[in-house]
């Protein structure tokens, strides 16, 4: 995704500046260490003790402490006495970056009109670390849709959209991702080999496309295509996800992804408007 620097930064015109230079004294360590605390909380552990947090942060009891305590105050974090959670309203962060940018307002209308066309629920998502997360959803006339959230996170080797993004990322980035993740076993179909992960994200780098088939939940199969900007640079991903039992991988390969790539190209060439 691209960053955005705010306008009131830059000592040129847009079109010629480039990201400032952060020195060690404008850097505010308290504000970095909350927010490793927020990106503590993960779709596995969406409830955790002092002690969990302090451990995957590897700060203090009492640093972390004030940090949650900070974050429930304000109202972005809930707790029992005992475990922390965070709050819907945690969302609001992401919502202030999304609304700002272009491509969701060009990308809405036309996903709202891909789930409206193939009666299926439609996603665009991004990369995060070793996950996903889900910026925007578009469902449809069907009493039953897929459960995903905007703001949600998963396993980025467990989902097509993970894979298209992976298949984006430069080899050294890829390399290191391979290096560290940790492969987890979701279903009895989830790819826990690195080796096969790795030739799986090298079709998806010559196809544009991927379908993954219950590896993230049994009943549950999707298909990515990556989403681009004017620049030409992956973005996002565009996914339908669909139940096993409606629908086949022969459909997903054929008519899906024939609208799924029309969708994907009508908004790129938003962006170039």
């Amino acid at each position: 995704m691209d960053k955005i620097v705010p306008s009131d930064v830059l000592d040129t015109e847009p079109q010629q500046a480039s990201a400032p230079q952060i020195s060690d004294r404008d850097y505010v360590n308290s504000l970095a260490r909350g927010l490793e605390v927020i990106c503590a909380f993960t779709r596995s552990k969406p409830r955790m003790t002092l002690s969990d947090i302090a451990r995957a942060t590897g700060m203090t009891r009492a640093t972390v402490r004030r940090f949650l305590l900070t974050l429930v105050r304000e109202g972005y974090a809930e707790t029992d006495g005992k475990f922390f959670a965070l709050r819907p309203k945690i969302l609001q962060l992401g919502y202030s970056a999304l609304s700002s940018m272009d491509i969701w307002d060009v990308a809405q209308p036309i996903m709202d009109q891909l789930s409206d066309k193939l009666q299926e629920s439609c996603f665009a998502a991004v990369l995060n670390g070793h996950d996903v997360i889900y910026v925007a959803r578009a469902t449809s006339d069907r009493l039953i849709n897929v459960g995903i959230n905007v703001g949600s996170h998963a396993p980025a080797h467990s989902v097509s959209t993970g894979r298209v993004l992976l298949a984006a990322l430069p080899e050294e980035d890829l390399q290191q991702y391979l290096e560290n993740v940790t492969l987890t076993k979701l279903t009895p179909n989830t790819t826990t080999s690195k080796v096969k992960l790795r030739n799986l994200i090298e079709e998806c780098r010559l196809s544009g496309w991927c379908i993954v088939d219950q590896e993230l939940e049994i009943g549950l199969r999707s298909i990515s295509v990556p989403i681009r900007n004017a620049d030409g640079t992956v973005v996002a991903a565009l996914n339908v996800c669909c139940p096993s039992s409606r629908i086949t991988p022969e459909e997903m390969r054929t008519s899906i992804l024939t609208e799924l790539m029309t969708a994907s190209q009508a908004i790129t060439a938003g962006l170039q408007k």
